[in-house]
């Protein structure tokens, strides 16, 4: 019997540990869901034959140690700077590991002692990173093995709402981590255009958005997403002239998010004192500084980001409660805890709310002389708040290449991220059995 350690058992997990212990039974598997909220791990568990809850405080190394030894592959659902810790356990006790995060450069330089233990250490294997690369890779191969030379790369993906429970008007929902959204593209945005380097830093990533055309549904908006160049390699690309990966959002949203970028609410770099005596209204005062010029706290907000008081961008800072008397009760956060605090309470995912994800890839090429373009567009819905389309995207194929992992047909060691036909290939045709179906259109 194969015997599998999940570490994390939180919202992103359930998917994936549905998903497995279906397949227990039938190829043999034991499964051990691991977390410090052992109520929550036996949840998912429901008293399966081939299942099991454990605690486990993973920050604890011999706890953390004790219990991977006892299992062949691991999958890490720990938050992304743990993952370290757990793959060089990994690499000195001899187990696989799984996680969905990106590839740290200290997790990467693990390949070649992985290598040589024979083990298989994959990551990015969730939506976006994840079902962004294989579905890019099989079209990049198709293009290739047909003697197409590609020239230009787009991809952009988004987590959303879909327009059945869009009722803010922000045209946005959670449906993913918070945090992560609150301080999306601090940096700087780095990508190819016509054989060009272009950098946006963050000051400026959300006044740079372009817009895109997805069929049926209109315009988005999209901003661009870390850094593209790394994928050059990554996709067999080292040649091409354009690459650039974004994330979609709706028409309206970047200008506005623009606005709490530009007052500082997204900043994560310091504590303000006593925030919890402060109002909403106090916050935003406070960040006016020096003020040259008078009027009320949302007139000279309105001046600052340069735009009218009456406008869309400032009736979605006044629908969020920035100018209201209302007070923070959060103790000495960080400006950016307080807005994450803020939009988890007006950007909640109600039970039968649905969410929707975006994705998409342009590619151009040329082929016998001429020049080329197809589109390939993946649009899916979620069934509620808890059964959404994000948590759907994100479990499905880290359950699937699970499988195939403890059923012996992966081969590729290393540290690695899914952009081989031996690991695509079979994850994105069951995935079409479960909905997942990009529409091509060719040009």
């Amino acid at each position: 019997m194969k015997n599998l350690l999940i570490i994390g058992a939180g919202r992103s997990a359930t998917i994936l540990i549905n998903y497995i212990l279906e397949q227990a039974q039938q190829n043999n598997f034991f499964v051990t869901i691991a977390d410090a909220d052992i109520e929550l791990a036996q949840k998912k568990i429901k008293d399966h034959p081939n299942g099991r809850a454990i605690w486990l405080d993973a920050s604890k190394p011999n706890d953390r140690r004790e219990v991977i030894n006892r299992h062949d592959v691991v999958v890490s659902l720990l938050p992304p700077q743990m993952h370290l810790e757990v793959a060089q356990d990994c690499i000195v006790l001899g187990k696989h590991m799984v996680t969905a995060s990106y590839v740290s450069k200290q997790v990467f330089r693990l390949g070649d002692e992985a290598r040589q233990r024979a083990l298989v250490f994959m990551n990015e294997l969730g939506l976006d990173p994840g079902i962004d690369h294989m579905s890019a890779m099989q079209r990049i191969h198709e293009i290739q093995a047909m003697g197409g030379k590609i020239t230009a790369f787009h991809s952009y993906t988004g987590g959303l709402v879909a327009p059945e429970s869009d009722d803010n008007p922000w045209h946005y929902k959670f449906s993913w981590n918070p945090r992560n959204v609150v301080l999306a593209g601090q940096g700087t945005a780095q990508f190819l255009e016509e054989g060009k380097l272009k950098y946006i830093p963050y000051r400026r990533l959300f006044r740079q958005y372009r817009l895109i055309d997805i069929p049926g549904m209109g315009k988005w908006e999209v901003y661009a997403n870390r850094d593209s160049l790394m994928y050059k390699e990554a996709y067999g690309l080292q040649n091409i002239k354009t690459l650039f990966r974004g994330t979609i959002r709706h028409m309206g949203f970047c200008d506005a998010w623009n606005a709490l970028v530009r007052i500082g609410l997204t900043d994560a770099t310091f504590p303000i004192v006593d925030s919890d005596k402060l109002t909403y209204h106090d916050l935003m005062e406070a960040f006016l500084g020096i003020s040259q010029h008078t009027g009320s706290v949302k007139d000279r907000i309105s001046k600052m980001v340069e735009t009218e008081p009456n406008s869309e961008i400032m009736q979605k800072l006044e629908w969020l409660g920035l100018f209201s008397k209302k007070r923070i009760k959060v103790q000495n956060a960080t400006p950016s805890l307080i807005l994450e605090r803020l939009l988890l309470e007006k950007w909640a995912l109600q039970p039968n709310d649905q969410d929707m994800v975006i994705m998409q890839h342009v590619f151009e090429y040329e082929l016998n002389r001429k020049k080329k373009k197809r589109t390939s567009t993946l649009v899916m819905k979620g069934q509620n708040g808890n059964e959404t389309a994000m948590s759907t995207l994100v479990g499905l194929p880290l359950g699937i290449f699970v499988k195939l992992l403890m059923q012996g047909k992966i081969s590729t060691t290393g540290v690695n991220i899914p952009t081989m036909p031996e690991v695509y290939e079979p994850i994105m045709a069951e995935l079409e059995t479960y909905g997942v179906r990009f529409i091509e259109e060719e040009e």
